[in-house]
């Protein structure tokens, strides 16, 4: 995929399209759901998977997810991260993939103790096979894409053509959430998390994708523009995908975004020369600025309401007990059952089944971190640990991935507020480990390191 400003137009325009279509005849989300894998698969086979086409449909699919769940395409929860893992296991297949990146099937085996407690004390009335893939598709989704995307060299321009291929799907659901919902005044009334701007789905899934998007565009708008046009048109994209992303009134996903954008601006200014360093200053200025006027106007669609969501307070401006809107008391509940079951834990999935007792129904958790602690006891402490300090290990000898430290920060924030329910952290993840080279790499070089 060519970043040109034609092909890049023409998919912008492709994807708006979708969305108008969708909103007009929603059954044709399933027909999209089918194609995308399909000629997906089509595309691998042609190529060989000689450019790791697999990633840039892998991407597409992470970028689609909300949408399809948003519109009823997806033919299940987990549909978009089995096909992750699917092109993954094809890419390998193809391409190989390095041996020290089997490290990260050892993560995976961590995994088969609490699944063995699973078996064993899960009561009659519990669904086993709902309960382990629920809770452990995400992990096997990063375990399986990690794999692959070890140490494998790409060029950063084509990890740019990645982060595009995430990003054209959630100008979909952009323009979708517009249709849904043209003016949020109507339907803002407190300061809880929004379905009706949300598209009708999960506020925090949501503005997770959304978050992520803020940061394509961001990119885009930064690095790879580089003509009037196109910097008019990456500063629309931003300044429309921030907007809804906001107004979602979920939080988690725009900070992110936003920590995400940061990062990259203190990497690009740390390593970069003096004269440079003052062209970012007022890239930084403006962003400032762009950011700025963002956040004005939502807040002014929203009658204020905006600002007393990101304060902690309730429409009348009363400060809120809790500040994460009621998962303080889950994750308590999480360190309890790991402190009560530290070697072991009390199974893959069975937490909800645990604080069924304890709040009266099956409250499912929403951060990857406690869940891995109380399920999987010292094989998640264990789990986490490699997964927290193997990145930094490939990024010591590999400084020209410029995006490492905000894809690392996307994976870390996400899965503290939203889990592990969308295939985006796993992904997303995975790709903090890629070998990237600003320049070309020679012919004959090994695609491997």
């Amino acid at each position: 995929m060519k970043n040109t400003p034609l092909s890049y137009g023409y998919l912008l325009i492709i994807h708006a399209a979708i969305a108008l279509t969708v909103f007009a005849i929603p059954f044709l989300s399933k027909i999209y759901a089918l194609l995308i894998p399909i000629i997906g698969f089509f595309i691998v086979f042609k190529t060989k998977n000689r450019n790791n086409e697999v990633l840039l449909i892998a991407g597409y699919l992470v970028g689609v997810e909300v949408f399809l769940r948003m519109t009823g395409g997806n033919f299940n929860n987990e549909y978009i991260k089995v096909t992750v893992i699917i092109f993954m296991l094809i890419g390998m297949m193809y391409s190989n993939f390095s041996v020290n990146g089997m490290i990260y099937a050892v993560f995976i085996l961590l995994l088969v103790p609490g699944i063995l407690i699973t078996t064993i004390t899960a009561d009659f009335n519990t669904d086993i096979k709902k309960a382990l893939v629920f809770n452990l598709s995400g992990a096997v989704c990063l375990g399986i894409s990690s794999i692959y995307m070890y140490n494998r060299r790409i060029v950063f321009s084509d990890l740019q053509n990645i982060l595009v291929a995430m990003g054209l799907p959630v100008i979909t659901t952009t323009i979708y959430l517009f249709l849904y919902n043209p003016s949020v005044q109507g339907v803002v009334t407190g300061t809880q998390s929004n379905f009706e701007t949300s598209g009708g789905f999960g506020p925090n899934q949501v503005s997770t994708i959304l978050g992520l998007g803020i940061f394509v565009f961001f990119t885009q708008l930064v690095l790879f523009s580089k003509t009037k046009k196109e910097i008019f048109l990456n500063i629309i994209l931003f300044v429309l995908v921030s907007y809804r992303g906001i107004v979602t009134f979920s939080r988690g996903g725009i900070i992110t975004g936003v920590v995400m954008i940061c990062a990259l601006l203190a990497i690009l200014y740390l390593f970069s020369s003096s004269k440079s360093k003052g062209k970012l200053g007022f890239v930084i200025l403006l962003t400032f600025i762009m950011g700025l006027g963002i956040w004005v106007y939502s807040s002014v669609q929203t009658s204020g309401l905006i600002n007393k969501r990101y304060a902690n307070e309730d429409s009348r401006g009363r400060t809120k007990k809790d500040r994460l809107g009621g998962r303080e008391l889950i994750m308590q509940d999480e360190f309890k059952l790991f402190i009560d079951n530290p070697v072991m834990g009390i199974g893959a999935g069975m937490g909800k089944q645990f604080r069924k007792e304890t709040f009266g129904g099956e409250v499912a958790s929403h951060n990857e971190i406690s869940r891995m602690l109380s399920e999987h006891g010292i094989f998640g402490i264990l789990g986490l640990l490699l997964l927290f300090i193997t990145p930094f290990a490939v990024y010591i000898n590999n400084r020209q991935h410029l995006y490492f430290l905000s894809f690392y920060f996307f994976w870390l924030l996400t899965i503290n507020h939203a889990s592990m329910r969308t295939a985006a952290p796993a992904f997303i993840y995975a790709l903090t480990l890629l070998w990237v080279e600003i320049r070309v790499p020679k012919k004959g070089e090994n695609s491997l390191n």
